[in-house]
């Protein structure tokens, strides 16, 4: 069955902070999104856009402005040969089963649609549908998109899932599983994660899952950022939990900020400068001394567009990964605009972060 939404409103196109917290929402409830779309009021293709999802199974949530909840209630009752009725001072379809705070659920065939009255600023109504979660996730480690595909094909079809993989960054795949109908989705994730001891993670957020694993043990983590911006930071702290082992962070672009508040010696810089593995190992190495935290994180690098050089091109970045017993750190060179090159670097600290300590976060 899709799963798709469909936006309904000038007002919802413009707000994009408050179109991303309803998308948050939703895929809280639903496993995937098939298909996002976006209807001004006066959009005349609405209707037929309506009438095309629900020729098939689609499990469809509808967000609607104030000026535009009346209308989709109107078309979909046309769509559904049906008729409008005042409920809770609401002109709704009569056959809405379910009716909630400015949400209602319309069943229709083998289909569920879910209409709600957004306002900006103000807490979504409740989304009504329940979803089947037949859907997971697992991230692998350190091995390439190809070989994650060629040795877990067999066992899902052993266990009868369907896999969708994307390589996040080099040496990190992402990992849909999805059950057919006789599938068995635990066995395959604890057999993926015999097959690749110490490389997969059963989780779909991985930040939450590294906030959880921290909490668990009591331990810290802390940041020294440059280009990346406080991104990473951004990263773990958008979480629940993340005071729990969060100590704070260092955006030090300034190189008379890396010396003073990460101890950062001047030979460093002036021999280095800033984008360097001697500065952003001792970046990382200021932010645990610090923050007195268990693990640490640095990023330095020149995100774009200017700034380059041909010894140091745009997309050079240095990561640095710390623990109080090991430290690895590693160039990069990452390519796309300045705010891809910034999340890919997020992500590549991440994936550093769960390398540093392996039998911590790989652990069953």
């Amino acid at each position: 069955m899709r799963r798709d939404v469909l936006f309904v409103g000038n007002r919802l196109i413009l707000n994009e902070s408050y179109e991303r917290y309803i998308l948050r929402s939703i895929k809280e409830k639903f496993s995937s999104i098939d298909s996002i779309s976006y209807f001004e009021e006066s959009d005349k293709g609405l209707f037929l856009h309506l009438e095309g999802l629900l020729k098939t199974d689609s499990k469809l949530v509808v967000i609607t402005t104030k000026s535009t909840f009346t209308i989709v209630g109107k078309l979909l009752s046309t769509v559904t040969a049906d008729n409008q009725v005042l409920k809770e001072n609401m002109l709704i379809p009569s056959r809405a089963t379910i009716l909630e705070n400015g949400s209602y659920l319309l069943p229709y065939n083998s289909s569920e649609i879910n209409v709600l009255l957004a306002h900006e600023g103000k807490i979504l109504p409740p989304i009504l549908i329940e979803d089947e979660h037949r859907s997971g996730w697992i991230h692998v480690f350190n091995e390439e998109l190809s070989s994650v595909s060629a040795l877990l094909e067999p066992l899902a079809q052993n266990f009868d899932v369907k896999l969708e993989a994307s390589e996040l960054v080099e040496g990190w795949v992402r990992v849909k599983i999805t059950a057919r109908r006789h599938g068995n989705m635990a066995q395959f994730i604890a057999s993926s994660k015999g097959l690749l001891h110490h490389k997969v993670i059963a989780a779909s957020n991985i930040s939450a899952y590294i906030i959880e694993k921290l909490s668990k043990h009591h331990q810290k983590i802390s940041f020294a950022e440059s280009c990346s911006g406080g991104s990473l930071a951004f990263y773990f702290t958008s979480q629940n939990g993340a005071s729990n082992v969060y100590e704070g962070s260092l955006i030090t672009y300034d190189n008379i900020l890396k010396a003073n508040w990460l101890a950062v010696d001047d030979t460093s810089l002036e021999h280095h400068g800033a984008v360097s593995a001697e500065v952003v190992n001792q970046m990382s190495e200021g932010a645990l001394n610090v923050s007195y935290a268990d693990f640490s994180l640095a990023i330095s690098g020149i995100a774009g567009p200017t700034g380059g050089s041909e010894l140091k091109p745009v997309g050079t970045v240095y990561i640095s990964a710390r623990s109080k017993t090991s430290v690895h750190t590693e160039r990069f060179h990452f390519e796309g605009d300045r705010n891809y090159i910034q999340e890919q670097s997020v992500l590549m600290a991440v994936k550093m972060l769960v390398n540093i300590d392996r039998e911590l976060f790989f652990a069953h």
